[in-house]
This record gives C-alpha cells, sequence and structure tokens, in this order.
C-alpha cells in the first residue's frame, strides 16, 4: 500500500454516465487507468441530478433509462503522480470537467481485517 500523508493533490473529473472510453463506460476506464497507474486508490460518485457545459438537465426518472447521470471520479495522490497521468486522461475525455485541489490527507489506511 503506497504511503500517503500530508499535503497532496486531490483530481476531480466529472463526466456523464453515458460517455464511452472503447467499449466501456468512461468512469470505469478512468478508474482502471489509476489503478494500472498505482494511484493510491480511486472512487466513483453517482450523481442524482445534474447539468454542464451544454445546460441540459439531467436526473433520473423512472420514465427515463437513459438519464445519462453526473459520475465524479476522484483520486488522491502526489502531485507529480497526477500530472503524469493528465495527459492520458485528457486524451480519453471529449467533455467534461477536470478540476485540481490541494488537499491534506489525515489518514490512509487499510481496514483492520486486511481489506
Amino acid at each position: 500500500m503506497p504511503k500517503l500523508s500530508g499535503e497532496q493533490t486531490l483530481l476531480r473529473i466529472f463526466v456523464g454516465e453515458a460517455r464511452q472510453h472503447g467499449h466501456r463506460p468512461l468512469y470505469e476506464a478512468l478508474v482502471e487507468l489509476f489503478r494500472q497507474e498505482g494511484f493510491a486508490g480511486a472512487t466513483v460518485v453517482k450523481g442524482v441530478a445534474g447539468f454542464g457545459a451544454h445546460r441540459v438537465y439531467h436526473t433520473q426518472k423512472l420514465i427515463d433509462l437513459s438519464a445519462d447521470l453526473p459520475m465524479v471520479v476522484e483520486v488522491v495522490d502526489a502531485q507529480e503522480k497526477i500530472d503524469a497521468v493528465l495527459p492520458r486522461v485528457e486524451e480519453m475525455m471529449d467533455g467534461g470537467l477536470v478540476t485540481l485541489e490541494k488537499v491534506t490527507v489525515i489518514r490512509y489506511t487499510r481496514h483492520r481485517d486486511g481489506r
């Protein structure tokens, strides 16, 4: 498990659920990229509603099975590691929003049972 403490960088990527990279959802492809590159971890959060640059409101309703809900992919790691992977992230995306911010990691450990 990589050591992660103190000041780090949070990379946050906002994409639509329907966005693809190759034959898989973009958010899954991004998580796999971060795993292969040895990042400390990645999380995908599914939004219940939102809009982006086109100002189209996306929400999930029972009659709308193709809502294209907002997805947020987050990773926290060293600035250098994030800088190194950003060009590949940009190549994978055809839209969306990418942000960076400094964060302070207080705790990063495995569960006591080893998971």
